[in-house]
């Protein structure tokens, strides 16, 4: 019989999937809790907590395991998990995704990058980092980063049965989706074997961070602004939504374009950048600049627009959007 690694003070082996809405993570905890009840035989509970029901949006999904003998009775969001599951490794921009991590807790990201890069970007303390490039995998085979995902979770998850979560996968999408199987079957299994792992230890001397609690709003009525004023409106200007693209991007081709406007007329998130000057003939028309990828979430409706071709869907490349972006010129209002 399965035994689980360890457990907490309520006898609980705590897994939080950190995500956004379009890649599957609340599927992926499902699939994962019904692995560990059927397929192990352990007591488990699956459940998302996330905003507007939006692609792009955060989303965490939340899996409890315990033995058989143990009651659970308790559907609060997972605050100290001994794995953690990054489907975009961009989210620490914006989230503390190893808030409530233990010293020997493991956070497997989906990236391109090394485990010290990635050490680095999340502020890790201890822990072990382990690395799967789950949306190279997807792209290639075809398939969805959570099968890429859950690879690499049973991976971590020696108490689970690998070939029981094939069979899960199989009944899953076979009725539906037969076509989608073999490439969703092999896109599990890379996941599971490209896998890196690398352990951190606490340096002497420092303590693990306080978890944080991410439903519990910063501003309250001792806080908030004089007469309640939001000062940072969801709709602002503001907002950074690269977080959201799932791998792909548009890259722009001045060369090509014929500044027809059909891109900005797709665009759902005021990306694209003009700029008055003077044509052929010295009449005033409006040419297009570039990107602002500050608030392209990677649609690629512009893509789809465009009748020239100045717009092509490419594999995003880490650091790109910062080097080729073209920033608006908004002309802000400053008081006097």
């Amino acid at each position: 019989m399965a035994v689980l690694p360890k457990q907490n003070d309520l006898g609980f082996f705590e897994i939080r999937l950190e995500s956004i809405g379009g890649l599957g993570a609340n599927l992926a905890g499902k699939m994962l809790a019904e692995a560990g009840v059927v397929g192990s035989g352990f007591n488990g509970v699956s459940f998302s907590s996330y905003g507007s029901e939006k692609k792009g949006s955060p989303v965490k999904a939340h899996i409890r395991f315990c033995d058989m003998e143990t009651n659970i009775r308790d559907t609060s969001p997972v605050e100290r998990p001994h794995i953690v599951g990054v489907f975009h490794e961009n989210m620490s921009k914006t989230v503390n995704v190893i808030s409530g991590i233990y010293e020997d807790s493991v956070v497997l990201v989906n990236s391109s990058k090394t485990t010290d890069e990635l050490k680095q970007k999340m502020n890790l303390s201890a822990g072990t980092l382990a690395v799967v490039d789950a949306t190279s995998i997807s792209l290639e085979e075809n398939n969805r980063v959570n099968m890429a995902m859950l690879g690499g979770l049973f991976r971590l998850c020696t108490f689970l049965d690998f070939e029981h979560m094939k069979g899960i996968i199989r009944k899953s999408l076979e009725k539906k989706y037969p076509q989608a199987v073999e490439p969703a079957l092999r896109t599990f299994q890379r996941g599971y074997d490209e896998v890196k792992f690398q352990t951190y230890s606490l340096p002497e001397g420092e303590t693990m961070p306080q978890p944080t609690r991410w439903d519990v709003p910063s501003l309250g009525y001792e806080t908030q602004p004089m007469g309640g004023m939001i000062i940072n409106p969801g709709n602002s200007v503001l907002k950074d939504i690269s977080i959201s693209r799932q791998g792909m991007m548009p890259h722009f081709d001045d060369e090509k374009c014929i500044h027809c406007a059909a891109c900005d007329t797709a665009c759902p998130d005021f990306c694209f950048v003009w700029e008055e000057q003077p044509d052929k003939k010295g009449r005033p028309q409006m040419f297009l600049q570039g990107i602002d990828y500050q608030y392209c979430k990677g649609c690629l409706k512009c893509v789809v627009a465009c009748p020239t071709e100045a717009l092509a869907s490419e594999r995003e490349t880490d650091g790109y959007g910062e080097q080729h972006r073209v920033p608006h010129k908004f002309d802000w209002a400053k008081a006097n």
